[in-house]
């Protein structure tokens, strides 16, 4: 196994390189520059020169891609963001790196929480009305498009307005959820009031991006346990006496969940990539709304930095699965 995680690792560095490569060529080929936008319209010429020079955008795309790899392999720095006023672009991801990681875990548990049960149900009641209602909520999660998605949970669940009490002096909100930003501005950082509200931004994303990831965990863990119920190993046990509930806890259900387990890796660097529109609706200030927003601007660094944060991610994710697949199923060994 650790001859594998090694080669793995040793292999990444050829693929980095390459996206990088690719990604910065993409950039390069989009029209206009960085500054384009960004300094008024009457501006001197001579001042637009200046800012290129200062910026390095006058120099040749090979030139500024190896100036970028110099500085991050040599210096651990990724460059400095245009469209933050310069901010070296670490600091800049930082500050959104905990929001997402917060939301990809609370909505990984949510996931989970919703799949497993569901597609449990829908594999022993295979055929009934139960059955059905739970492959109708993966037809039109798998159906619906993320945007509006996002855009019906934040109208049932979150868009509301304050209502006056009558003969009194207090008022009530009609929302369930906060619809924007990370955290009240109001609550004080280390209070228990600070983290109850950033649980609460967090719920309205984390639940709109869980309906859309529990999909294929449904179908996958639904299909495995009509397999398992059909298998040898089962009928078997059947033959014997052994009550079905037995069967289907250690004999059908301990065996289909095995690869549910193992793909966590995966599911993990997927809610980091599907995080991008989720966050833009909801104007959460995480990685993926820091991402969309950087491509708009032309912030290079930040963009290449993310991307490049989201490949590795990516890679270690598989390699995570593969390792957790051969934990809990002894059967399975990584050559």
């Amino acid at each position: 196994m650790w001859k594998t995680i090694v080669r793995r690792f040793i292999i990444l560095i050829p693929q980095l390189v390459i996206l990088s490569l690719f990604i910065f060529m993409l950039a390069e080929a989009m029209p206009g520059d960085a500054l384009r936008g960004r300094v008024p319209p009457d501006s001197p010429p001579q001042m637009l020169e200046e800012l290129r020079e200062l910026y390095g955008l006058n120099d040749p795309w090979y030139v500024q891609y190896g100036r970028w790899v110099r500085s991050v392999v040599v210096e651990r720095d990724f460059g400095r963001s245009i469209a933050h006023g310069g901010r070296p672009v670490m600091d800049v991801v930082q500050g959104r790196i905990g929001n997402t990681v917060r939301l990809s875990l609370l909505t990984t548990l949510f996931t989970y929480m919703i799949a497993i049960p569901l597609g449990i149900l829908a594999g022993r009641k295979r055929g009934k009305p139960i059955d059905r209602g739970i492959m109708i909520y993966t037809f039109v999660a798998l159906s619906m498009p993320t945007v509006v998605l996002a855009v019906i949970n934040l109208l049932i669940w979150g868009f509301g307005v304050t209502v006056p009490i009558p003969l009194t002096p207090y008022e009530i909100n009609t929302g369930i959820f906060p619809v924007t930003g990370s955290v009240d501005a109001r609550a004080v950082a280390g209070t228990l009031a600070y983290y109850w509200s950033r649980i609460q931004h967090l719920i309205l994303p984390a639940i709109t991006l869980a309906s859309i990831s529990t999909v294929g965990i449904i179908y996958f863990l639904r299909s495995e346990i009509i397999d398992y119920e059909t298998s040898d190993f089962v009928i078997t046990a059947r033959s014997k006496g052994v009550p079905e509930k037995n069967i289907y806890r250690h004999h059908i259900l301990r065996n289909a969940i095995l690869p549910i387990a193992g793909g966590m890796g995966g599911i993990i660097s997927g809610l980091f990539g599907g995080s991008v529109f989720i966050e833009t609706v909801f104007s959460y200030p995480g990685m993926g709304e820091l991402f969309l927003s950087s491509i708009v601007g032309r912030d290079f660094p930040v963009v290449n930095m993310l991307t490049m944060f989201f490949a590795v991610l990516l890679v270690v994710s598989v390699l995570v699965s593969d390792i957790i697949i051969t934990i809990v199923d002894p059967r399975i060994r990584i050559k």
